[in-house]
């Protein structure tokens, strides 16, 4: 997949896309990033990219011309591209929506700066509208870079190993169970004795009522979106039983 990113501060991308998953994903050859300077657009000798809002009011917008110039000059070369603006009034990015954009050719992701973008640039070539939360930024940079990693795992042959995706907190509407590793026993603290049973069905049914039980007390809003099985609805019954005889 191929990842262009239209920025004002292409400088921001340095570190976090030379390391990690990222960098993984680009050495395979699986994953192709592109930084554009909409500043490199702008037609005046000072290279503006913002100006004034019509109406007044405090700060700047991004001018309609050189982002418009960019835009169209990637997407002359990446036809299939979807066009994406990172912005608090898009849509939440969840690992669904990330899942959806792991199925797109390529993105092209626009990162809003001060009190955001044009509205015809919206009106003429956004597709899509994504929003990290509930939030302000200082622009959309930390959105990109969120964006990127989370389709990025997502894509085949990125991780080494299929099931960490799989397993990954709202792949299933869930959060993810407790991990542990070495040594067994940490300041007190053992390891649940049913991860070194080696008994892979009672395992598995732990890390499923444990995960369960992390929604439920973290994220209880996430429960009501999924279908629970009948074994999740008898594994929460065991838990509220457990919380009413603890007195938790």
């Amino acid at each position: 997949m191929i990842f262009d990113i239209l920025t004002l501060f292409p400088g921001m991308f340095a570190g976090p896309f030379d390391e990690s998953i990222i960098k993984r994903g680009k050495d395979k050859q699986l994953i192709d990033i592109a930084l554009h300077n909409i500043r490199d657009w702008a037609t005046d000798r000072h290279q503006t990219a913002d100006d004034a809002p019509y109406g007044g009011g405090a700060g700047m917008v991004m001018k309609a011309e050189p982002l418009a110039a960019c835009i169209e000059a990637v997407k002359a070369s990446r036809p299939t591209s979807t066009v994406v603006l990172t912005s608090p009034q898009g849509r939440r990015f969840t690992h669904q929506v990330a899942s959806e954009l792991a199925g797109r050719n390529g993105l092209i992701i626009i990162c809003g700066r001060y009190e955001g973008i044009d509205e015809r640039i919206r009106q003429l070539y956004v597709e899509d509208d994504i929003s990290l939360g509930d939030y302000v930024l200082s622009g959309g940079e930390i959105a990109a870079m969120a964006i990127v990693d989370a389709v990025t795992r997502l894509l085949p042959g990125v991780l080494g190993s299929c099931e960490s995706a799989e397993t990954d907190s709202f792949c299933d509407g869930l959060l993810e169970y407790p991990q542990y590793t070495r040594p067994p026993e940490f300041r007190d603290i053992r390891v649940p004795d049913v991860l070194l049973s080696g008994n892979h069905e009672l395992i598995r049914k732990w890390r499923r009522r444990e995960s369960l039980r992390k929604t439920r007390s973290l994220r209880p809003d996430l429960l009501k979106e999924i279908s629970l099985s009948r074994e999740d609805c008898a594994l929460l019954a065991g838990i509220e039983q457990e919380e009413k005889t603890c007195g938790c």
